[in-house]
């Protein structure tokens, strides 16, 4: 048995609509009392893409996610998600877990598991997120519920294949390297059976390697089983390899959007995030995930552990 994919078109194809617009993002403003955290923000995202937004750390990428996940609600604006079947939706107003079961997933900076289930458990509560089985059903062993335990079981050992994590399937999720449990995140949020997946930061703590086989499985994620990425990335290494286009956040503001190559060039992406090859030290991209961009500008600065300051 395959993972039921999203019924979403290739990457670059369009869906219901004349543009292909899965969410649409106009004047968003976020406040924290007096803080401003998104200022007058708009973007969209088109179905089938691999969009990445990046800004120094504070500059509201997180708050974001946050806004688009139904998290937290901005004071202006709009967010209207658009599913592959049905109505369009605002987001805004609307719990968290309605968002989800609407075809939106995410996973967050810092790793979030449930440290004394398996890796196994872990994915089969995603896997098991939209079952209609109730408590009745569960305590009488219906039909349906029989089914759909059976169902779930064959769909989490697929998701746990499809990101290379069947070895592990029964031991606790606590004992498995950092880079295995950015992936038995993504596995998890993937169980859910999103049009788009949300990533927040996958690649903080994790190493070169590590680095290279979650750009994989990225790629893996949209092309093969048609999910919409969205991506938060302090490492431009990685944001670049598998990003078709890209917004650029600074002091809670859109300053830049645009291919891969034109924001590398953007002399205003440059003197707020990127830096000058002439004015900045390299920065190694070791441990803290941040790296040269091209031959000339650099990151300079790591994750956002704190989710954006706010």
């Amino acid at each position: 048995m395959t993972v039921p994919a999203p019924a979403v078109p290739a990457p670059g194809a369009t869906g219901p609509g004349p543009t292909g617009v899965l969410f649409s993002v106009e004047h968003v403003t976020l406040r924290f009392g007096g803080v401003v955290s998104l200022s007058d923000v708009s973007l969209v995202l088109h179905r089938g893409e691999i969009l990445s937004v990046i800004g120094p750390n504070g500059a509201g990428k997180t708050s974001l996610f946050n806004c688009l996940t139904g998290v937290y609600t901005p004071q202006e604006g709009s967010i209207i998600f658009t599913p592959k079947y049905g109505r369009p939706l605002s987001v805004i107003g609307r719990k968290p877990f309605r968002v989800n079961r609407a075809g939106v997933a995410r996973t967050f900076q810092t790793s979030r598991m449930f440290n004394a289930l398996t890796t196994f458990e872990n994915v089969k509560i995603g896997a098991e997120s939209k079952q209609h089985t109730g408590p009745v059903g569960a305590m009488l062993r219906l039909r349906r519920t029989r089914r759909e335990e059976h169902e779930s079981d064959l769909k989490t050992l697929e998701l746990l294949r499809f990101v290379g994590l069947t070895r592990r399937a029964n031991e606790l999720s606590s004992s498995l390297p950092y880079g295995e449990r950015r992936r038995l995140e993504i596995a998890r949020a993937l169980g859910t059976g999103p049009e788009v997946l949300l990533l927040d930061e996958p690649a903080a703590g994790t190493n070169p390697a590590e680095k290279i086989e979650l750009a994989e499985l990225i790629r893996k994620v949209n092309t093969e089983l048609g999910v919409t990425v969205l991506l938060i990335e302090h490492d431009m290494k990685l944001v670049m390899s598998v990003a078709q286009r890209i917004v650029v956040l600074n002091f809670g503001q859109v300053i830049a959007e645009g291919s891969p190559a034109e924001i590398q060039r953007d002399p205003v992406v440059i003197n707020a995030y990127l830096g000058s090859a002439e004015t900045d030290d390299p920065v190694d991209d070791g441990g803290a995930g941040n790296g040269p961009v091209g031959n000339g500008p650099v990151v300079g600065t790591s994750s956002d552990a704190g989710g954006d300051g706010l």
